[in-house]
C-alpha cells in the first residue's frame, strides 16, 4: 500500500503549536488566574501568529493545505451528513466536509478570541495597542465576550476530538498518527489529488512583512497615553508629607469623600498625627478632589472607589480591596517583607504609580 504526504510540515507545525498555545491560554485564563497574565498574553500572540500563518498557507501552501482543496458546496456537506447515517462513505485524503467546516470555524473563533482579548486588555488594564481608545466598562463587556468565546472554543475542541476518534474508527485509519507523520495511505488512485506546489518563499515573505508591520503598529499605539489613566507624577507637597512615613498612595485609589475625611482629622491620622498647615491642607484638598478615583478609569480606581461600609477610611477595608485579596493567607501580611496590609509596594512593583498591573505582582510566600 502506497502513501502520500497529505499534511505538510507547515500544517502539522500549525496544528501542534496551536494545540500548545490554546492549552496554555486556557490554563492561564481559567485556572491560574491574573498572576499569569504575562503567559496568557504570550499564548495569545502565538495563536495570532499561527492563525495568520495558516491563512497565508491556505492560499500559498501545497495541495491539501490550500483552502481551495476543502471548500465544499452545501450539497456536498449535506451528502456527507447523510452518508454518516448509512453505510456509504467517500474517503477524503484531506479534510472531509465536516472537518473543513471545523477548520474555518476554528480560524474565525480564534481570531475573535484574540481580538476581544486585545479589546479587554485595553479597556480594563489600559495595556496594549487599544489602551488609548477604550473605557473600563467597554473592557468589561469585551472580557465577557472573550470568556464566552473561549468556552465555545473548548466545546469545539471537544467536538473536534470526538470527530477525529469517530472517523478513525469509521475509516479504520489513525488520523492522529497522520497528523504526526503527515502521511496517509492511498487505497485507490482516484483518491489522490493532482499535486499543487507550495510557494513557501512568498508565504514567508508575506508573514514576516505582516509581523513587522503589526509589531510597529502595536508599538506605536501602545505608546499613546491610556484613556482615563492618571499621571504618574504626584503633587510635591503630597509626595513629601505623605511619602515620608509610608507609600504616598496615588489619589486615584480612593474617592474624594475618603480624602476629605482624612484631611479633616489629621490629629488622629490612623495611628499617628499628621500636622499640616492650613495652606497645605487647602492645597492638598484641591489636588485630591481633582484627582480622586471618580476622575479616572483604571481598574484600581473602579475597584477601590466604593468606601468601607463601616465608615473606615483605610483602603484595605474597602470591599474591593478585600475581594481582590481574599485568597492571600493572613501569614503573608504578618511577615516580612510585607508586615502590614497597607504595604502595597511589597507585592506590587508599580504600586507608586497606582497602576497595579497583574504582571507587576509578586506575592512572597507565607512565613511560618
Amino acid at each position: 500500500m502506497t502513501s502520500v504526504r497529505v499534511w505538510d510540515a507547515g500544517v502539522r507545525s500549525f496544528h501542534w503549536l496551536l494545540a500548545v498555545a490554546v492549552s496554555a491560554g486556557a490554563l492561564t485564563g481559567f485556572v491560574l488566574g491574573r498572576l499569569t497574565l504575562a503567559w496568557h498574553l504570550v499564548a495569545g500572540v502565538v495563536v495570532l501568529v499561527a492563525v495568520a500563518w495558516r491563512v497565508v498557507w491556505g492560499v500559498l501552501g501545497p495541495t491539501y493545505a490550500r483552502f481551495a482543496s476543502f471548500t465544499y458546496p452545501p450539497a456536498v456537506v449535506l451528502a456527507h451528513l447523510r452518508a454518516l447515517r448509512g453505510t456509504g462513505r467517500r474517503r477524503h485524503l484531506g479534510h472531509n466536509p465536516l472537518g473543513a467546516l471545523m477548520v474555518f470555524a476554528f480560524l474565525l473563533v480564534l481570531a475573535a478570541i484574540v481580538l476581544t482579548g486585545v479589546l479587554a486588555l485595553g479597556g480594563l488594564l489600559k495595556q496594549g495597542p487599544l489602551r488609548a481608545f477604550l473605557s473600563y466598562d467597554a473592557g468589561r463587556s469585551w472580557l465577557r465576550l472573550h470568556n464566552w468565546l473561549a468556552i465555545a472554543l473548548l466545546a469545539m475542541i471537544a467536538a473536534h476530538l470526538a470527530g477525529v476518534a469517530f472517523e478513525s474508527w469509521r475509516g479504520r485509519e489513525n488520523l492522529v498518527a497522520a497528523m504526526l507523520t503527515g502521511d496517509k495511505p492511498v487505497l485507490t488512485e482516484a483518491e489522490a489529488t493532482a499535486p499543487v506546489h507550495a510557494r513557501a518563499g512568498l508565504a514567508w515573505t508575506i508573514v514576516l512583512a505582516l509581523l513587522a508591520a503589526g509589531t510597529a503598529a502595536v508599538a506605536a499605539l501602545a505608546a499613546l497615553p491610556g484613556r482615563g489613566v492618571p499621571p504618574a507624577a504626584l503633587d510635591p507637597v503630597f509626595a513629601e508629607q505623605c511619602g515620608s512615613c509610608h507609600l504616598a498612595f496615588p489619589p486615584s485609589l480612593a474617592p474624594a469623600s475618603t480624602w476629605n475625611a482624612i484631611l479633616a482629622d489629621l490629629q488622629h491620622h490612623f495611628t499617628t498625627q499628621a500636622p499640616l498647615s492650613d495652606e497645605q491642607v487647602a492645597h492638598l484638598r484641591a489636588w485630591l478632589d481633582a484627582n480622586s478615583a471618580e476622575h479616572w478609569d483604571t481598574l484600581p480606581s473602579h475597584i477601590l472607589r466604593r468606601p468601607a461600609a463601616d465608615g473606615s477610611l483605610r483602603i484595605t477595608d474597602t470591599p474591593g480591596w478585600r475581594r481582590r485579596h481574599a485568597r492571600i493567607p493572613a501569614a503573608v501580611f504578618a511577615a516580612k517583607p510585607v508586615y502590614r496590609r497597607s504595604a502595597c509596594e511589597a507585592c506590587h512593583a508599580d504600586a507608586a504609580s497606582g497602576r497595579f498591573a497583574p504582571q507587576a505582582i509578586a506575592i512572597p510566600p507565607a512565613q511560618d
